[in-house]
């Protein structure tokens, strides 16, 4: 198999710059630290596309960026607009994770490619969010990251939450007990943070519609306050900017706008917050030294966010490797962009039609009310779409086109 993608890179990533090519044990760290070497890929990954043949997505105009994305999703049918569901990946992430599967058959399992790519995919996520890569936890699934906060939260401690959240933001914290949990609407999170608060969760984009919750008045209230602010980037991270180092915790699956598979999930954690998590569900990957760490109790955890690890799983994490390096070849801006213009495209569309489609400016897209026999009609015209508490929910991000929304607005017409 040829492991070369489209524009030159390796999809293991180990070509890629800071990947840790050539290095043993977890993480491509000669000490067998998983992600120790990865203090200084924050900055190693600037020349990435230059080095690797990628794009200037600035430089683009509509026809090349059309060509040098279609490159990547070759057999994406038109009229995908269901992002928010699952993310498409990118051709490079399918030809590393079939590489990995067949070294696997063939009884060659190469850990040392393995590692060096979870080491990638964490310093990936930690410059698109903005952060040192030791802030970057490894973690399975939203719900159990959060948990390692809720674990750790004084009994009677006040969390705000927003209305009809993500259920994995929010029951950690209902499940756990003895906890006093608000629940309010999004639009009066910042508002109700009181000195009784001891932290804020909110989805910074809202699953059910795609509303985009006010960060900046979140972080101020928080910040009067004293209290702690944790965001779920599920919905938002890969098209929405964002600075993860202004928040005590961010969590964030891959498997929606970071185009990765499902079990690649990251947590970023603020310096000085490593005690308001329980260290109770360490293992050994969480170790200090994880290959002195796999039998009895752990010597000493890990430093940084890193305490907090997961074992990754590997052919996720592979994937999510090859996938974050195109969202950073074309940056977070320009996605975030080209996603917001074609939504409004929709919205506009939508509201010339007679519906109300949810106002704002996210690549969500949603209209309440679900209008009677939009479903049998959009599906008729293969038009990928979701439902979702209600809503009409469409999801634009880069791979989708002015005519992919042409089609939906067609269907809809008829």
């Amino acid at each position: 198999m040829d492991t070369k993608d489209a524009f030159g890179t390796d999809p293991f990533g180990t070509d890629s710059p800071g990947s840790g090519t050539g290095r043993s044990g977890p993480g491509g760290s000669p000490t067998g630290r998983p992600g120790t070497d990865g203090a200084g890929e924050g900055g190693a990954g600037a020349g990435r596309a230059a080095a690797a043949g990628g794009f200037d997505a600035a430089a683009l105009g509509a026809d090349a960026w059309g060509a040098a994305v279609g490159a990547e999703f070759p057999s994406l049918e038109a009229g995908y607009l269901n992002t928010a569901t699952l993310g498409v990946p990118p051709r490079r992430a399918l030809h590393a994770m079939r590489e990995a599967l067949d070294v696997w058959e063939a009884g060659r399992p190469a850990t040392d490619r393995f590692e060096a790519a979870v080491v990638s995919a964490r310093a990936a996520f930690a410059r698109i969010t903005g952060v040192p890569v030791e802030r970057v936890a490894l973690a399975g699934t939203v719900a159990q990251a959060v948990g390692l906060i809720a674990a750790q939260l004084p009994e009677g401690a006040e969390v705000v939450v927003a209305e009809d959240d993500f259920s994995s933001l929010v029951q950690p914290f209902a499940g756990r007990g003895g906890l006093a949990l608000r629940i309010v609407p999004l639009a009066e999170v910042a508002a109700s943070v009181r000195p009784s608060t001891a932290l804020v969760a909110v989805s910074t984009a809202q699953s059910a519609d795609g509303r985009v919750a006010d960060l900046p008045a979140i972080r101020a209230a928080a910040a009067a306050h004293g209290a702690r602010v944790l965001l779920d980037g599920t919905q938002s991270v890969g098209w929405l900017p964002l600075d993860a180092g202004q928040y005590d915790y961010v969590v964030c699956h891959g498997y929606k706008w970071l185009l990765s598979p499902h079990g690649a999930c990251f947590m970023t954690v603020a310096e000085g917050a490593e005690p308001t998590l329980s260290p109770a569900f360490a293992g050994w990957y969480a170790g200090d030294d994880p290959w002195a760490s796999c039998y009895g109790p752990v010597p000493q955890l890990a430093p940084g966010a890193r305490q907090f690890d997961v074992r990754p799983a590997y052919l996720s994490f592979v994937g999510a490797a090859a996938a974050l390096s195109l969202v950073e070849e074309i940056g977070v801006a320009a996605i975030h962009a080209h996603d917001v213009a074609l939504a409004a495209r929709l919205r506009e569309g939508l509201s010339a039609l007679g519906h109300v489609p949810v106002p704002g400016d996210s690549a969500i897209v949603a209209v309440p009310g679900m209008p009677p026999g939009a479903t049998e009609r959009l599906t008729a015209a293969g038009i990928r779409f979701s439902a979702r508490a209600g809503n009409l929910r469409f999801a634009l991000h880069l791979y989708n086109t002015p005519a992919d929304v042409t089609s939906a607005l067609a269907a809809l017409t008829g």
